[in-house]
């Protein structure tokens, strides 16, 4: 593109940002208190309930808390800032409104690319995320029918194996999950996505503080405070560094293309620094309250609380079928699961569903079905993993961890880079103030933006290639 040219899209974009975003027919949430229930949605998912308590066991707890704490502060946050920056200047889809930004700051317009990035990610990330979200979901009915109570815990693992390995019950779990997301989206953004975040956002964290009260019962629940909370430094690894770091990044549902979404329908008169923290604040929270509810459960029966994945769907089944209400207990606390793991999957399907209305002219009921056949057919992928195609190894890693490798250790914090490098130093100071406010909030997201946090993404990403 010649010059004149850039600086002629340049002004058209700037002229086309400076109209109210209801005169250009764009939905904006009702409240502000819609919107951070919404993007704490996105972010409290399967990450938060599942991957967050097994991490912290497998590198000791309250050190390796601290360690994240501090990783949510100086990389999450003003990460989840910059996306939700984008997103409202933008007030369009992810790739229109990174081509929309750079035109205002006459650069190329390639930086859509990263838009695209975010919408396809998201797309891959939903077709295995549902595969797990359909094993909460299944457990909701196995925890009811009294099938954990004095069980084994050779008897739970065949059970979670005769889940996982049945290529048609993990389908149809899965499709159940996908069909649930897809019609919430599909109604759009007040009738579908905020009704749904406000009725499971509330019901998640409602379930969370009785699991907690429940779990101040066991006589274990001071054991479990301690682990949590009084940091053993000398536990802590290089590896435990780089997993706080990563886990900090991906717990916020950065990159994924959900956050620049939500972010395009946030009115310009709502704060966005007040706004972010809170949901960088509630995020954090219900982490370490999951903590609390699991870690007091797990000690009362003598468990190891580095268990990994199975952590959720053997150690926990285990515990609940030896406790006292266990088997409510394990109906709430799985349902608990699947109402994360749903708010997150609509923030994954949105992007598209949203660029597909917004370019191509459809409604949003041919958008939804057809991205959500989409996403389907590359569902059955990672669901053969555990079966059919089990033997099938792409460098040592099935299918389902081909796809998370490459979106997880790859794209995403590639992604994230370079959300970095454009709003802080692509976009003009005016630019991101106008969208941030001034001062010393300002001037302090700024610095993050432009050096700490491309410094720790980098860091994510030489680990998971090996380097580090």
């Amino acid at each position: 593109m010649s010059n004149n040219g850039t600086f002629e899209g340049a002004a058209a974009a700037a002229a086309s940002l400076n109209q109210a975003a209801p005169e250009r027919g764009r939905t904006q949430w009702s409240t502000r208190l819609a919107f951070i229930l919404a993007a704490t949605g996105s972010a409290v998912g399967l990450g938060n309930i599942w991957k967050f308590p097994y991490i912290t066991g497998e590198n000791g707890g309250g050190a390796f808390v601290l360690l994240y704490l501090g990783c949510i502060a100086l990389i999450g946050i003003p990460l989840l800032m910059a996306e939700v920056l984008i997103g409202r200047r933008g007030k369009q889809s992810p790739p229109d409104a990174m081509r929309a930004l750079a035109l205002e700051a006459g650069v190329s317009p390639r930086w859509q690319l990263v838009g695209w990035v975010g919408v396809m990610t998201g797309f891959v990330l939903l077709s295995f995320y549902l595969v797990v979200a359909g094993w909460a979901v299944a457990y909701i009915f196995n925890a009811g029918s009294g099938v954990f109570t004095g069980a084994s815990s050779d008897d739970i693992g065949a059970l979670f194996n005769s889940l996982v390995s049945d290529p048609v019950a993990s389908t149809l779990w899965g499709t159940l999950v996908l069909a649930v997301t897809a019609a919430i989206v599909i109604k759009g953004v007040k009738q579908g996505l905020e009704r749904a975040v406000t009725i499971m956002m509330p019901g998640l964290l409602l379930i969370l503080l009785l699991l907690v009260g429940y779990s101040m019962t066991t006589g274990s629940f001071g054991q479990g405070f301690a682990f949590m909370f009084n940091p053993d430094f000398s536990k802590l690894t290089g590896t435990s560094v780089l997993v706080a770091l990563g886990h900090a990044f991906f717990s916020l549902s950065l990159a994924g293309g959900g956050m620049m979404t939500y972010g395009s329908y946030l009115p310009k008169q709502v704060s966005l620094g007040r706004t972010i923290l809170t949901i960088g604040l509630l995020d954090t929270l219900v982490a370490l309250i999951a903590g609390l509810a699991i870690f007091p459960i797990v000690f009362a029966n003598g468990l190891e609380p580095g268990a990994g994945p199975g952590l959720i769907f053997v150690t926990l089944p285990l515990a609940f079928g030896q406790l006292p209400l266990g088997q409510l207990v394990g109906v709430l606390f799985f349902v608990m699961l699947s109402f994360a793991a749903l708010t997150s999957a609509i923030s994954l399907l949105e992007p598209a569903v949203s660029w597909l209305t917004e370019k191509r002219g459809l409604s949003r009921l041919r958008a939804g079905l057809m991205t959500a056949a989409g996403i389907w057919l590359l569902s059955l992928g990672s669901v053969f993993s555990f079966n059919l195609w089990q033997e099938h190894r792409l460098y040592g890693k099935t299918f389902f961890d081909v796809l998370d490798y490459l979106t997880s250790g790859w794209i995403m914090p590639l992604s994230g880079l370079a959300m970095a490098i454009f709003t802080g130093w692509v976009m003009t100071r005016a630019a991101t103030g106008e969208e941030v406010g001034t001062g010393l909030g300002y001037s302090l997201w700024r610095w993050l933006i432009r050096y700490v946090v491309p410094v720790g993404i980098v860091a994510i990403f030489l680990n998971a290639i090996g380097v580090l």
